[in-house]
């Protein structure tokens, strides 16, 4: 692991434990992340993280909005995964990000308990996540 994501990790597990974020924090933020912060930071003020969790299991994952006015959503793992265009062409292919603005907003969401709750059954989880 690079010393900017274990640099990142500490400061969502502070942000975690307080469910509030510091002004430290933030400037930590924003250098690492950048404008995917700044764009992350408006999807999760206008309420665009869903935690979608299945039943009985308790699996999640999350939807979040794009910024567009096509209205996507993008299926992700908060650490791992984006179903969105720049997950692939910025993190996975080019290696110039840590993350998408996506991943930053349900991160940001969860850690400050900011998510939208979706209940679903696992059958329908397992179909939302077939279309990935």
């Amino acid at each position: 692991m690079s010393a900017s994501n274990l640099v990142a990790e500490a400061v969502w597990k502070d942000v975690e434990l307080t469910r509030s974020v510091t002004d430290d924090q933030l400037s930590i933020l924003h250098f690492l992340f950048g404008k995917n912060f700044e764009r992350a930071t408006r999807i999760v003020d206008k309420r665009g993280v869903k935690r979608i969790s299945g039943e009985p299991s308790g699996r999640s994952i999350f939807q979040v909005m794009g910024e567009s006015q096509r209205k996507e959503e993008y299926l992700c793992f908060a650490e791992n995964f984006c179903g969105c265009y720049s997950f692939f062409y910025d993190i996975v292919n080019k290696g110039e990000q840590l993350c998408c603005k996506h991943q930053l907003a349900a991160r940001l969401a969860a850690s400050l308990g900011a998510c939208v709750e979706v209940k679903v059954s696992d059958e329908e989880l397992a179909l939302l996540l077939s279309k990935l």
